[in-house]
């Protein structure tokens, strides 16, 4: 399998050749140890009403007989965070599978899931393939991907990614690793790594090492997007431009803060990133499973919920498992506002 450059080189990512380190396209992010001060003083000192949910999220179990009994109907499931499961083209594809209960390099602690994984490794069918936005521990899980593997036809990671899956046990052959605007296809399906503002690294000393990207998925029935993490930059505009209009956009909406906005989108830009792409229904991901920042758990949803009524854009708020149609998804609810009164009677009764 051969992976194509799509445009010119300029518009590929940006690697110092002194460092070793990939950077940014527009806005370069450097942390230092004020900034490390600033944002432990804001964990100490934020106020909180609801960083978790005291009662589990809704879920909807995906069971193995509903998975092969349709294979041509599109859909989507939101499986948690940013893990999502897609049938498109009678494939079925895995972005950012995360099936531990830690998004964290240790299961004994770390940031803990709000609610299970809505379908058991066991019941999935083979995958036709998974895909990698970057290398963090709450996007790409080792256990995950090793019980995986046997059922993975092929990995589609950013560049330099690819390695750990090499360390893992994933054969070279089933791994290809894209650089921005580089595409590969398998099958009908074309996958199509693009920019996005981040960064990369697992421990201390491998900061951005490795690449970073968004996605765009095509198939014979649909277009999507998946944004990855991202904070908001004028990449949105051109590959709505370029690859755009999407079916569905996959759009980050959560963990965010006025502290690390250049890589977190807050909500509103979450919504402006979608409008830039193009896009006909949106579903915002990257949250209501692991608490990541400073805001309460259901602040994202909400908050995307009334900017996107303001902007006319139509939102997907799916409970986690259930079925999303991608060419006709039904209208959605915000099952968050009933479980924040299920949680007021609780603490009222505490």
């Amino acid at each position: 399998m051969s992976a194509t450059l799509f445009s010119a080189a300029k518009h590929q990512s940006q690697q110092s050749l002194e460092s070793g380190k990939f950077q940014n396209s527009e806005q370069p992010y450097k942390s230092g140890l004020s900034d490390l001060v600033k944002i432990s003083k804001a964990y100490f000192t934020a106020e909180r009403q609801s960083p978790t949910p005291t009662t589990e999220p809704p879920l909807r179990t995906i069971t193995a007989q509903e998975l092969v009994s349709d294979r041509e109907t599109a859909v989507i499931y939101r499986l948690g965070h940013s893990s999502m499961l897609i049938r498109l083209d009678a494939e079925y594809l895995l972005i950012d599978p995360v099936f531990s209960d830690r998004a964290s390099p240790v299961q004994w602690m770390g940031p803990k899931r709000f609610h299970p994984v809505p379908v058991e490794l066991e019941s999935l069918p083979n995958i036709k393939a998974v895909i990698i936005s970057h290398d963090h521990y709450d996007h790409l899980d080792k256990a995950s991907i090793q019980a995986l593997a046997a059922r993975v036809e092929h990995f589609f990671t950013p560049l330099g990614v690819g390695q750990y899956l090499r360390d893992w046990g994933i054969d070279s052959s089933r791994i290809t690793e894209l650089d921005w605007w580089q595409q590969s296809s398998i099958g009908s399906l074309t996958f199509t790594a693009t920019p996005a503002q981040h960064f990369s690294g697992r421990g201390l000393m491998d900061r951005d090492k490795t690449l970073w990207a968004s996605w765009v998925i095509e198939g014979r029935q649909a277009r999507l997007f998946f944004s990855g993490d991202s904070g908001y930059f004028g990449g949105f505009k051109e590959i709505g431009e370029r690859l755009g209009p999407f079916d569905l956009t996959m759009i980050e909406t959560g963990a965010y803060s006025e502290l690390w906005s250049k890589i977190h989108m807050l909500p509103e830009q979450s919504v402006q990133a979608h409008i830039d792409l193009k896009g006909k229904a949106m579903l915002p991901i990257h949250n209501s499973t692991f608490d990541l920042a400073l805001h309460d758990w259901h602040e994202p949803l909400e908050l995307a919920y009334e900017i996107s009524q303001s902007r006319a854009v139509k939102l997907l708020t799916p409970i986690m498992g259930e079925p999303v149609s991608i060419l006709n998804p039904a209208a959605q609810t915000a099952w968050w506002r009933d479980e924040l009164v299920q949680e007021s009677a609780q603490l009222a009764m505490e």
